[in-house]
């Protein structure tokens, strides 16, 4: 995984054609985006089936990603072919041009034409002990997809309430 190598990525195909349905693990949206020799990166967890055009690579995201409890690694999906994606929630497409600053806990994908710094919106040490307050700040030209929900704010809310 370190070097770029396809992990744990299952391949289905039948001599005679046929159908397979998908869907992800998580109640949200599935997004399909065609890829005509470009490509997206999609933050842990967001991937999920592809055509074999698509070839899928983990990249490390940087110290501060593996800091901001989303992972500290992405995937970045390049090449030919169909591409499908899923998110907690609804996906919303943005479209950025110039600057934009998000939860790190909504960010599915975003095209690789866009610059990102992850950093925290509070205090160094409230940010480092809580995880809270880490953003994306983002910069450029290209398209950024959202999700409406977060794991980390329905954990947070569902715990007190299953412990009792």
């Amino acid at each position: 995984m370190f070097g770029g190598e396809n992990f744990f990525l299952g391949k289905y195909e039948h001599p005679n054609g046929g159908k397979l349905t998908f869907a992800p693990s998580i109640p949200g949206h599935v997004e399909h985006r065609q890829l005509t020799n470009n490509s997206l990166n999609i933050m842990a967890g967001g991937f999920l089936a592809c055509t074999p055009g698509v070839n899928i690579k983990a990249k490390f995201g940087g110290l501060k990603a593996l800091f901001s409890g989303e992972g500290a690694f992405l995937l970045e999906a390049s090449g030919n072919g169909d591409l499908f994606f899923n998110s907690f929630g609804g996906i919303v497409e943005k479209e950025i041009n110039g600057e934009f600053i998000v939860d790190t806990g909504h960010v599915v994908a975003f095209d690789p034409s866009l610059d990102y710094k992850i950093t925290g919106m509070g205090s160094f040490k409230s940010t480092m002990l809580s995880g809270e307050g880490m953003v994306m700040r983002f910069s450029g030209n290209g398209k950024l997809y959202l999700q409406t929900r977060n794991f980390s704010s329905i954990a947070s809310w569902l715990i007190p309430r299953l412990l009792g």
